[in-house]
């Protein structure tokens, strides 16, 4: 891993996702998970001051240890326990319907395999357990669909692997999850990567 990856990126990555904007989303989801709760791409720990007390344990799983030796610091400043395990999400060490609830923030976009990591959601969470996600990805626009497909390859290479044209509630559904709840529109920022899909998915019963 080169000076930018190990350096530059991880600060890029923490400041982008702690605007004000990308905040309030978190509020709007986060607090809902309840009982044991896996966190796919738990990056630099943003999430965690948004956990209620509903939540009674959090493993978070990211590969990039740059960025979860910040989340132990924050995961220090709250009570709930949390255990961090430096993975991606393509191969989750828990057993089958472990958990209550997922959270998954602006993580879809980057995950290599992720219809690989999607059925390994859809594996650990309980039937009836809730999905919470947060994700970027292929605008409706058609011009600025065009610009996302021209500027992706780039994108990868200075974004750690992310992808602007992912569409994040067809792939959760495509892994068998149940979308409750659906929202989407642009935030602030450039529109090429800022528009937003974000909701509730449900493991059927």
């Amino acid at each position: 891993m080169g000076w930018y990856e190990s350096y530059v990126l991880p600060k890029f990555i923490d400041k982008a996702c702690s605007q004000p904007p990308m905040q309030e989303l978190r509020a709007r989801y986060v607090p809902r998970a309840t009982g044991e709760v896996l966190e796919i791409g738990i990056g630099s720990g943003l999430n965690l001051a948004h956990y209620s007390s509903g939540a009674t344990a959090i493993t978070g799983l990211d590969p990039a240890a740059e960025l979860t030796l910040v989340a132990e610091q924050r995961a220090s400043r709250i009570d709930t326990p949390v255990s961090l395990i430096r993975i991606s999400g393509e191969e989750i060490p828990e057993q089958d319907a472990r958990f209550d609830s997922l959270v998954c923030t602006w993580t879809l976009c980057s995950i290599p395999n992720v219809y690989a990591a999607l059925r390994e959601m859809h594996r650990v969470l309980k039937p009836g357990g809730r999905l919470f996600f947060i994700e970027h990805g292929r605008a409706p626009d058609a011009a600025v669909h065009r610009w996302q497909r021209r500027i992706e390859p780039l994108w990868k290479k200075i974004g750690g692997g992310c992808h602007l044209t992912r569409k994040a509630d067809e792939l959760i559904r495509d892994a068998g999850f149940l979308v409750t709840e659906c929202d989407s529109g642009y935030q602030p920022g450039p529109r090429f990567a800022a528009y937003m899909t974000h909701g509730v998915a449900q493991r059927p019963r």
